[in-house]
């Protein structure tokens, strides 16, 4: 076990017992020498956990200490850097650098003990150059779906049809590094996926798609239920 994790965990468990707890009974859970206990406990004083005790009478967490919000557990950073290295496969510029700006926030704001699991994660996916057609910006996409309004698409179809489209956005959706906009299209009269590769214009309007996000979105998953039942 790491030292960062160790002392992670040392929180835990001292936050967990209401009564003192044993460098002894600490070593035993940890699976460490009682001296590595003592070095640790030691390094959680100094940047001013609030532990109290000393050798041979145990150790108390002050009650009212609350780990920062960043204080992630080793699973969860490593989670963030597999979802920033995801991320960093799609072909969307916005969210590559969205993703990067947060990693950077989070380290940051990180603890030293919990950096190696940044510069040295546990997880990781194969390297890939990014693929497919470049796409447009997709903020003014992800813009319109929070904000509940209608976008005026112009639009080249896999033949190479243009058209002109009003739609209702729900969800801006990514498969195989491709991202799609899923909304419903009002001359279609049906929820359609639309690559945003072939978007060639879109303006947010400033008329409201009439619904709240949260009634479009389980109309489109009631469908999206109904297609995959006609697929099986």
């Amino acid at each position: 076990m790491r030292k960062a994790e160790r002392l992670f965990q040392i929180i835990q468990i001292l936050r967990r017992s209401s009564r003192p707890v044993t460098s002894s009974a600490l070593a035993d859970e940890l699976e460490v020498a009682r001296r590595t206990v003592y070095r640790d406990i030691a390094h959680l004083i100094a940047q001013r956990v609030p532990i109290e005790g000393e050798a041979g009478f145990g150790y108390v967490l002050d009650p009212r200490y609350d780990m920062p919000p960043l204080m992630l557990t080793p699973d969860e950073i490593e989670a963030v850097v597999l979802g920033v290295q995801m991320a960093a496969r799609l072909n969307d510029a916005a969210i590559r650098n969205a993703a990067s700006d947060v990693m950077a926030k989070i380290t940051s704001v990180m603890p030293p003990e919990l950096l190696p699991f940044i510069a040295e994660p546990a997880v990781g996916i194969k390297p890939e150059a990014i693929g497919g057609d470049a796409t447009l910006d997709t903020r003014p996409l992800r813009s319109a779906i929070r904000e509940g309004r209608k976008l005026e698409l112009d639009y080249r179809a896999a033949d190479g049809t243009i058209s002109s489209r009003i739609v209702w956005p729900v969800l801006l959706g990514y498969a195989d590094r491709h991202s799609l906009l899923i909304a419903w299209c009002q001359s279609k009269q049906a929820f359609r996926h639309f690559r945003t590769e072939r978007i060639l214009k879109v303006e947010i309007l400033a008329e409201p798609i009439g619904m709240s996000r949260s009634r479009l979105r389980q109309q489109w998953q009631q469908w999206r239920e109904a297609e995959m039942r006609k697929s099986g």
